[in-house]
């Protein structure tokens, strides 16, 4: 009926080799060389769909992409938002790649503004590309922490009635 597999049966020339003694504290059967699992993979950006429409603050310590509209604050690790997309309020990341429309501050270590950006309001960065075409209306301002909401801003100038 049922017959032995001569798979795991050593061969000819095998016999002739010592196996290994196991490490100490280690149980019969378990490898010796037993190493932990490698940490998690980082789990994808969250990605809000063209269609989506939201009012309210979003927070995460991931990443995430924004295609669809916001009316609200957004802080997260590295945010990017699409092309079509629209977000009216501050956004504060390490990493900021804006390609849509952005109406507010933006905060990050890193910002970057593609070709298709167009951006009315502040930016407080560390390190800051702008692509040829991009559309900015607002100030720029260097810090070098400028996530931390502490941190000071310029207040805008205003006119007085003697420059009038």
């Amino acid at each position: 009926m049922f017959s032995k597999s001569k798979i795991n049966e050593p061969g000819p020339g095998a016999a002739a080799q010592p196996q290994p003694a196991p490490a100490p504290g280690t149980a019969v059967g378990q490898a010796a060389d037993y190493r932990p699992q490698a940490p998690k993979a980082k789990p994808p950006a969250s990605i809000l769909s063209s269609d989506l429409h939201i009012k309210g603050n979003i927070r995460t310590t991931g990443d995430i992409q924004i295609e669809g509209q916001v009316e609200g604050d957004i802080r997260a690790h590295l945010l990017t938002v699409g092309e079509g997309a629209t977000v009216k309020g501050e956004l504060v990341a390490d990493d900021v790649v804006i390609n849509g429309r952005i109406i507010g501050r933006v905060r990050g270590l890193k910002v970057r503004l593609t070709s298709t950006a167009r951006v009315e309001g502040d930016i407080i960065h560390k390190t800051i590309a702008i692509e040829s075409g991009a559309h900015f209306e607002g100030s720029v301002q260097r810090q070098d922490d400028p996530l931390n909401a502490a941190t000071k801003v310029l207040p805008k100038p205003s006119m007085s009635s003697d420059a009038q």
